[in-house]
């Protein structure tokens, strides 16, 4: 990094890596690139990228959160074994179990600003390009999550939002459906429009029912994409 760059610059500048390393790990996860069970290197994936082992490190750390990766004791950080048929029901229900309140609360305390969001969010879902690539596969779940981030964020609870942010989002998921068909992109779709017009009307009943419908719908489809090994 250049010396002569102010402190806020290099703290820009190490984000910026930051988050280009984390994206690049990423991306070989979700390729399958590395197989569930193999140790990362942390001083492997920075001769790689040419970067130094601290983005690295900042990015499996980041990485673990979403339980794509693994850190075992003494002996670094490990690719995350997928989830069985048995582990993605659970953590579906799990979903469940706190989206459907949260989105109760959610639309109790729903706002136009929140209502507007989450429909921007819908369009970007609609705009998301259907193929197999990483970026669309990446678009699609920015997208996906943003509807479920918005809607946990503004559910007046810390403790739910905690709870909802511990399982990670959505990016096991994707380790699953079957991208290519695009099914999952256009139930998704209407599903969430589904909770967003009882946003706009304000019925928080009917949009926790709807999130629990959309819940039911994704972990169905999910199973059916997985294996049964």
């Amino acid at each position: 990094m250049p010396d002569n760059l102010t402190p806020k610059s290099k703290t820009l500048v190490r984000e910026v890596l930051a988050d280009h390393v984390y994206e690049a790990i990423l991306q070989t996860l979700l390729n399958g690139e590395r197989e569930a069970g193999a140790s990362i290197s942390i001083d492997g994936v920075a001769r790689e990228l040419g970067v130094s082992p601290t983005p690295v490190r900042e990015a499996l750390t980041r990485l673990e959160a979403t339980s794509m990766v693994h850190r075992v004791a003494l002996k670094g950080y490990r690719v995350a074994p997928l989830f069985t048929p048995v582990e993605l029901a659970e953590w579906m229900d799990a979903r469940l179990v706190i989206e459907s309140v949260i989105t109760q609360e959610a639309c109790q305390r729903g706002t136009a600003e929140l209502t507007t969001a989450l429909e921007k969010s819908i369009d970007g879902l609609r705009a998301t390009p259907l193929g197999g690539s990483y970026a669309e596969l990446r678009a699609y779940w920015e997208a996906d999550e943003l509807f479920h981030q918005l809607i946990a964020e503004n559910g007046g609870n810390q403790f739910l939002l905690a709870a909802f942010n511990s399982l990670g989002g959505q990016v096991q998921r994707l380790r699953f459906f079957n991208w290519q068909d695009g099914s999952d992109a256009a139930k998704t779709i209407a599903e969430h429009t589904s909770i967003l017009e009882a946003f706009r009307t304000g019925d928080a009943v009917a949009a926790r029912a709807a999130m629990t419908v959309h819940l039911e719908s994704v972990k169905s489809r999910a199973l059916s994409g997985a294996s049964t090994e």
